[in-house]
């Protein structure tokens, strides 16, 4: 059966979560009945380089997700800033109404300085849900197909994002070679606004399996919905199963 997502894209305004979780509650008012909706990478506070200002609201955070998802029936994913062991999380959360799944941010922007307060993840993390399987990334991590490579256990990646405006053609193409590599559907929710280090200008999108886009959104504040459709994979991959001339590899953590 089709599976409905919708990707919520909203101006984040920095560091104010009260406000920003009324907002993004209003989209989700208006946005059509769905299974799964997709938020941006640190959608309550905006992304922060130093992030020990962030952590203090998890359980506002967790909590609002998890009512929400009772109420719609449906999953929530999106990430916030966690506190473990004095070291910083980015943590991708993929909520349910019964359930909570944890994946944390693989590759951190060094470049930007994430690198330094930050522990990146070590586990790969896939879902499944209402018969589809989801795989959690962050940001980054679309950078590195390797992490990303579909090993036969997704059939869809979510990857939450804070992706600045300057690099929105990367952020696009990248997507798209994702879907196209791993014969899967990729969907990339990302944000629009500004904090004191960017600018960002949304462009969510959802593409299928064969890299054409299905969904797509501009620089506005909005929903974006798409169906999956795992039947319409399932006899792609029948039909056309490269993964069989896929190389075998070991991934080495450092």
């Amino acid at each position: 059966m089709p599976v409905k997502v919708s990707l919520i894209q909203p101006d984040i305004e920095w560091n104010s979560v009260e406000n920003n979780l009324r907002s993004i509650e209003k989209l989700f008012d208006a946005a059509p009945k769905s299974d799964l909706y997709v938020l941006p990478e640190t959608f309550a506070t905006g992304f922060a380089a130093d992030p020990s200002q962030a952590t203090q609201y998890e359980e506002i955070i967790v909590a609002w997700m998890k009512t929400l998802a009772q109420k719609f029936d449906c999953a929530i994913s999106g990430t916030l800033i966690v506190e473990r062991d004095s070291k910083f999380c980015n943590r991708h959360l993929f909520v349910t109404p019964t359930e909570i799944t944890v994946y944390d941010k693989r590759h951190l922007f060094s470049i930007g300085g994430e690198g330094v307060q930050y522990r990146a993840g070590t586990e790969r993390i896939v879902v499944e849900w209402r018969g589809v399987r989801w795989l959690l990334a962050t940001c980054y991590d679309l950078r590195f197909p390797v992490w990303l490579r579909n090993r036969g256990d997704y059939d869809v990646m979510i990857c939450a994002a804070s992706w600045p405006s300057a690099r929105a053609e990367v952020w696009d193409t990248l997507l798209r070679a994702r879907a196209i590599e791993n014969v899967a559907y990729s969907i990339g929710a990302n944000r629009i606004g500004n904090d004191p280090s960017t600018t960002y200008s949304g462009g969510s999108i959802v593409y299928d399996f064969r890299g054409r886009a299905i969904a797509r959104a501009e620089s506005s504040e909005t929903v974006l919905s798409a169906t999956i459709n795992r039947e319409a994979l399932s006899e792609f991959r029948l039909k056309f199963p490269v993964e069989r001339d896929a190389d075998d590899f070991e991934l080495k953590m450092h």
